[in-house]
């Protein structure tokens, strides 16, 4: 039985970094090692502080595969705005029609605001995120027809 170390001062780096960059999760591996430091989305709030996490709604939708012929999915990790300023209408409603290259949502990632655009023309069938939503990379954000 081989004996594990824990590089103690790589993970105190690498949650330092996940504070100075806003990221929610980070990865690193050498070999057969892999290292993943994630924070559960309460910042600097102690153990005994957090508040429980909601439970799911029953009515939640499954998540979709990605491989669906009209999923158009998130690029990167981030926070998704369905809108270019707060009070502005959303870029794309569920029944609009929509054009390759044509702005759906935007993700901020690291403070950069990046447009997510169509892959293809369409109709948008489903909308499955809404604004503010933290989204992974490679989720379904929504269904093109």
């Amino acid at each position: 039985m081989s004996k594990l170390e824990i590089d103690t001062d790589l993970i105190r780096r690498l949650a330092d970094l996940l504070d100075e960059t806003g990221l929610s999760e980070i990865e690193v591996s050498e070999g057969d090692m892999r290292i993943r430091v994630a924070r559960d989305g309460v910042a600097h709030a102690p153990a005994a502080q957090r508040a429980p996490a909601p439970a799911a709604a029953p009515a939640e939708q499954p998540r979709l595969d990605a491989s669906h012929p009209g999923a158009v999915t998130s690029p990167m990790v981030g926070t998704l705005y369905v809108a270019p300023e707060p009070d502005s209408p959303p870029f794309v409603n569920v029944g609009d029609a929509v054009t390759e290259g044509q702005t759906l949502f935007i993700i901020e990632a690291m403070k950069v605001m990046n447009p997510i655009r169509a892959p293809r023309a369409g109709k948008v069938a489903k909308l499955l995120v809404g604004n503010g939503d933290p989204v992974e990379f490679g989720e379904v954000l929504l269904i093109l027809e």
